[in-house]
């Protein structure tokens, strides 16, 4: 009888648990799965899924990808997958999300931006690239979808045409936000 072995594919989970008094910016480029269990001010730009603990103290505008509050925030939240307010939340500030879940007993002061979710993301050689349509960067850059017409048209945005509608790369608007804001 002929064995075979069967490779296992190991991925390695990068956790981060902070239970403690910070201040500052934070910022991952990679996936992580972050839990702040303690009192965090200032910004938070995470990749991966972002825990803010049931007694978590947040005074920080937060940027992720999957975010599940449980403690105090108070900032604005800027979510590309799903956010979750979990029954002993209280978040103070305006929320942008595309997927929005928020449990009897959650506390919630300020404005709430479903976003749709993405129409296109498409995998390229394991890397996901995410490419988003008119109105939804109008709604990101909170300015006129004439606008970011004219703005693709003339080239001073990065955008690209399938067959007759524009289409942009999240994360080369990104770049251009950032390019744009040192100059």
């Amino acid at each position: 009888m002929l064995k075979r072995n069967k490779k296992k594919e190991v991925t390695e989970e990068k956790v981060l648990d902070v239970d403690a008094s910070m201040q500052g910016t934070l910022v991952f480029k990679d996936p992580v799965n972050l839990k702040i269990n303690g009192h965090f001010d200032g910004k938070l730009d995470t990749k991966g899924n972002l825990t803010i603990g049931e007694h978590a103290q947040v005074n920080a505008n937060v940027k992720g990808e999957n975010i599940l509050i449980a403690g105090k925030v108070s900032g604005e939240v800027l979510v590309s997958g799903k956010l979750k307010l979990a029954a002993t939340a209280q978040m103070t500030g305006d929320i942008t999300t595309p997927s929005l879940n928020v449990e009897e007993g959650a506390v919630l002061h300020g404005r709430c931006q479903m976003l749709k979710t993405p129409r296109h993301v498409v995998t390229i050689e394991n890397e996901k690239r995410e490419f988003l349509e008119v109105d939804d960067v109008a709604h990101y850059l909170e300015v006129e979808r004439t606008i970011v017409e004219q703005w693709a048209r003339s080239g001073r945005i990065p955008a690209f045409k399938d067959g007759d509608k524009w289409k942009f790369e999240r994360a080369k608007i990104e770049d251009w936000i950032g390019s744009e804001k040192t100059s």
